[in-house]
């Protein structure tokens, strides 16, 4: 039975941490037979992401990649092209996030670092992916945003901003590329049980009961589960899909 990425060459972003999206969804496109590129400032971290996928029968190899810089961004495309033929998925997954009330965050700082991370980031990406991307026939690109960037949380006015802005600029090239054949969509990950969300909650077992309880199916989130979202995003079965946005988070922005 064919896998459902065999053939495609993917990059992910962010991949080092875990448990985190970066090295679940590479790791899940390497089940489904894909081409890893992954990425990350954590070189050690990455490469050992990498190593276990080579070992279970993938694909993938590790790069060091400062996703704020545009040339970095430039080699890295030009270097996956020239050594897999093409890319055809590219998943902007690397980003940061700091908490603190408006009035206590680090002013202009607090914002700038993580517009860097978040939207710059996925900007220069998305913006190197699609030249690459024409050349090839199309792919498709899948920027990580967040449930912040749909609805309001306390402590994070600038990484709401920030993942409100992916969304955004994620549908206004979506209509730039639809007739190239390259499709952009968002997944909005809602609280997913990472290495960035026990660092939230500490050593805090209260508060994460009550983190948990406060979603309507009782229970955080795992990296697979937003794997799995953007596998679907990856692969030909969503052929129909661009511009759009898909919440992953238990039924929380329902209520």
């Amino acid at each position: 039975m064919t896998k459902r990425m065999e053939g495609k060459v993917a990059l992910v972003t962010g991949g080092a941490s875990r448990p985190g999206l970066g090295s679940a969804i590479a790791e899940r496109l390497a089940e489904e037979g894909a081409i890893i590129v992954a990425t990350d400032v954590d070189l050690s971290g990455v490469e050992a992401v990498v190593t276990d996928i080579v070992s279970s029968g993938g694909r993938a190899f590790a790069h060091h990649q400062d996703v704020t810089s545009e040339e970095e961004w430039k080699e890295l495309i030009a270097s996956t092209v020239a050594d897999h033929g093409r890319l055809d998925v590219l998943v902007n997954n690397a980003g940061i996030l700091e908490i603190a009330e408006i009035e206590d965050a680090n002013g202009n700082d607090a914002l700038m670092n993580q517009f860097r991370v978040n939207v710059a980031g996925s900007y220069l990406g998305t913006s190197a992916a699609v030249s690459a991307m024409r050349q090839t026939g199309g792919g498709s690109i899948i920027n990580i945003s967040s449930i912040a960037g749909l609805v309001g949380f306390r402590g994070s006015a600038a990484y709401t901003a920030s993942k409100g802005a992916v969304k955004m600029f994620s549908k206004s090239v979506a209509l730039e590329t639809a007739r190239d054949n390259i499709r952009v969509n968002t997944v909005h990950p809602g609280i997913i049980e990472t290495n960035m969300q026990r660092a939230a909650v500490g050593d805090n077992e209260a508060h994460y009961d009550a983190i948990a309880e406060s979603i309507p199916m009782g229970r955080m989130g795992q990296p697979k589960d937003i794997a799995n979202c953007v596998l679907f995003l990856a692969s030909d079965e969503s052929s129909y899909v661009t511009g759009a946005e898909f919440v992953v988070d238990g039924g929380y922005t329902t209520q």
